[in-house]
């Protein structure tokens, strides 16, 4: 039986709109961008062009990085603005000088500039990212969570939200607190591939309890 695989650079081999994320990254010379395992990015012109076109700014001067997790979704148009984006604000003046070079440059170098710090850039597990939605920087997008189409997201996302808008907020989580707590124990992203294989109608059309039922069974949590 063919197996899917996500080891090569398109996991639908008839389908050229979609790329797995992971190869692309590694094929590339991009360091600063980290992609978990089956992760993906669907897009109408050229996919592979990712991390020049929806990786923003990634210029490397921050020394922030962008880490996806495992299980992502990434629909056509989503963008991460990377923190090398940002000018410096603590002076009168935002306008970046130094970057015309020359005397503006030998004035105060870029070096110099008193940038505010910032966190990488985190998406969680089983994250679905909606069409052209836009991600800034010193976010951390929990795992499970999903970002509606043409969202802003400016602040963290909590574990199995559904946010949307500009800036983004919460419309609703997607389980209970109880419900999360299990997910979040289950780490369902992290199973070997046979035992993935075999929850899928679960993970897909089954329930927390299910899913934990069937941990269970496998030995894949242990009981108290």
């Amino acid at each position: 039986m063919n197996k899917v695989n996500f080891n090569t650079l398109y996991p639908i081999e008839e389908f050229k709109n979609t790329v797995s994320l992971k190869v692309l990254v590694e094929e590339s010379d991009v360091k600063n961008v980290i992609v978990g395992d089956y992760s993906y990015y669907s897009d109408f012109d050229d996919p592979t062009k990712f991390l020049e076109k929806n990786v923003m700014y990634n210029f490397g001067m921050s020394g922030t990085q962008l880490k996806i997790g495992k299980f992502c979704a990434l629909a056509h148009g989503v963008k991460f603005i990377m923190a090398d984006a940002n000018h410096s604000t603590k002076g009168v003046s935002t306008f970046p000088f130094a970057v015309f070079g020359k005397e503006w440059s030998d004035k105060l170098p870029i070096g110099e500039y008193p940038f505010k710090e910032y966190k990488d850039i985190e998406v969680g597990n089983d994250v679905w990212i909606g069409y052209g939605a836009t991600i800034m920087p010193n976010v951390k997008i929990g795992d499970g969570a999903i970002i509606g189409s043409n969202s802003t997201v400016t602040s963290d996302v909590p574990d199995y939200a559904v946010v949307g808008g500009n800036p983004a907020k919460v419309i609703r989580y997607r389980y209970t607190k109880d419900e999360i707590h299990l997910l979040k124990g289950l780490k369902w992203w992290n199973w070997d591939r046979v035992y993935l294989d075999e929850a899928i109608e679960i993970l897909v059309k089954g329930t927390v309890e299910d899913l934990h039922f069937f941990a269970t069974k496998k030995g894949l949590i242990k009981t108290s």
